[in-house]
């Protein structure tokens, strides 16, 4: 079967935390085809977690319905599924709710807060403890079934509930030797089974009276109460339209810029993890450069770099956001940003925000999907010395890389020259034959002279 490290990310053969390979079965046809996880066990034991939590994951990443046979350990997802998907996915359900945010290590457990609708991750390795950033369908599972109860005993107490009484019934009937009990006891037991359930109602009915009903406590159950509505309906934010789902991250980030937040790295955390929940991380910067930038762009760029960096670094969909968003705020103060295009755009390339290469392409292209055209070109105009500083930077780059690889040749040719005297010595010796050889001489006339 094999093992894999629990953070597929790390190829250290000898990383201590490890799991089985999923083993995935499909079963049926048709309507009624399904897939089997065969050591669902296994894995939700290595990653310290109860194995319903990875099998809905599952089902909410696949739009399936999940089945779980807690008596044979079978945790089936509805349809067709491959192993190596069902392993990708896993990877998913690690980063999101094994991992530590701080440390990468699985070493966590959930904290979770029915009352208040939270869920809390805590770190054994480095003393992490946290919420769960990430809203995802499976928050709503987890907290209605916290990893300290056991399902599986929950299902065991309801099917065996009837069974219970059957076979109560039939022992009170097998020892009146005839099958039957007796009416008396019946009686003496429906009696005593009546005062007894009276005396549990009557309980039940004084517990529910003694609920606080001040004015806190008030406020306190219907804070609850919308915090569970909240959660029953971020499930569907996916469904909405691109605009909608920007328009929710917009409002989570100026919330955030108003509590004045936005400099603190679980702030920064927490806006990626929403923007890759409405998968919308790529076009976020248009919503960042709205919000955070004004005439005083220079400054508030420095203040928000690292904030941007998570968006931007090594994405070069989102930085060619990123320059839409900044033709956008240029747009609106035209009169103070225009003269300063060439220092913004040096300011976001000096500050790693921007990479040549994508500055250089934005500039071979005037366009107006963020602005219009005729200030689109001007923006191009006033970005031009910037733009010939770079390409000239480029050349001498590429120039001083021509100077570098002659002179490597040089180093080879001198390395010929001084071997090519030993190979050509023999040569040299070849001229003399012709010079001594004067045989040439015998034949002369001496008579003739």
């Amino acid at each position: 079967m094999g093992s894999l490290n629990v953070n597929r990310n790390v190829s250290d053969a000898f990383y201590r935390y490890k799991m089985p390979r999923l083993l995935a079965k499909v079963e049926g046809k048709g309507n009624g085809i399904k897939t089997v996880i065969v050591n669902m066990v296994e894995i939700a034991k290595a990653l310290c977690r109860p194995p319903t939590y990875p099998t809905k994951y599952f089902g909410c990443e696949l739009g399936a319905q999940t089945q779980f046979d807690f008596k044979n350990d079978r945790f089936i997802v509805n349809g067709s599924h491959d192993a190596a998907k069902l392993q990708d996915l896993l990877d998913g359900f690690i980063r999101r709710f094994v991992l530590c945010p701080e440390c990468d290590n699985p070493e966590t457990s959930l904290i979770i807060n029915q009352k208040k609708g939270t869920i809390n991750q805590a770190c054994k390795a480095c003393g992490y403890h946290g919420p769960i950033e990430i809203n995802h369908k499976l928050n709503t599972f987890i907290l209605k079934n916290p990893p300290d109860v056991n399902p599986a005993a929950q299902g065991a107490s309801l099917t065996e509930g009837k069974r219970g009484r059957r076979s109560k019934k039939q022992q009170n009937g097998d020892a009146n030797g005839d099958g039957r009990s007796s009416p008396r006891s019946e009686n003496n037991d429906t009696d005593a089974q009546g005062s007894e359930k009276d005396a549990e109602n009557n309980s039940e009915e004084d517990s529910e009276w003694a609920v606080d009903v001040s004015e806190e406590a008030v406020r306190a159950r219907m804070q609850d109460l919308t915090d569970g509505a909240k959660g029953m309906t971020i499930t569907d934010d996916l469904e909405k339209s691109e605009k909608e789902r920007m328009d929710i991250f917009y409002e989570l980030v100026k919330r955030r810029r108003d509590e004045g937040t936005l400099e603190q790295p679980a702030t920064h955390r927490e806006l990626l993890a929403e923007a890759e929940r409405l998968e919308i991380r790529s076009k976020s910067p248009l919503v960042l450069a709205e919000l955070l930038f004004s005439q005083n762009i220079n400054t508030q760029v420095k203040k928000n770099r690292l904030l941007l960096l998570r968006f931007t670094h090594e994405d070069t969909k989102a930085q060619k956001y990123l320059i839409g968003g900044i033709e956008q705020v240029i747009a609106l103060h035209q009169d103070a940003l225009l003269p300063k295009v060439p220092l913004i755009f040096k300011l976001f390339y000096d500050l790693d925000i921007l990479e040549e290469k994508v500055i250089l392409e934005w500039a071979t292209k005037v366009s107006k999907k963020y602005v219009l055209r005729d200030l689109s070109q001007e923006i191009h105009t006033k970005a031009e010395p910037f733009i010939k500083w770079l390409r000239e930077a480029e050349e001498e780059d590429s120039e001083s890389d021509d100077d570098d690889d002659d002179d490597d040749v040089e180093i080879e040719y001198d390395d010929r020259a001084k071997a090519s005297p030993l190979k050509e010595q023999p040569k040299k010796i070849q001229p003399v034959a012709p010079q001594v050889v004067d045989e040439g001489e015998d034949d002369l006339d001496i008579d003739a002279i």
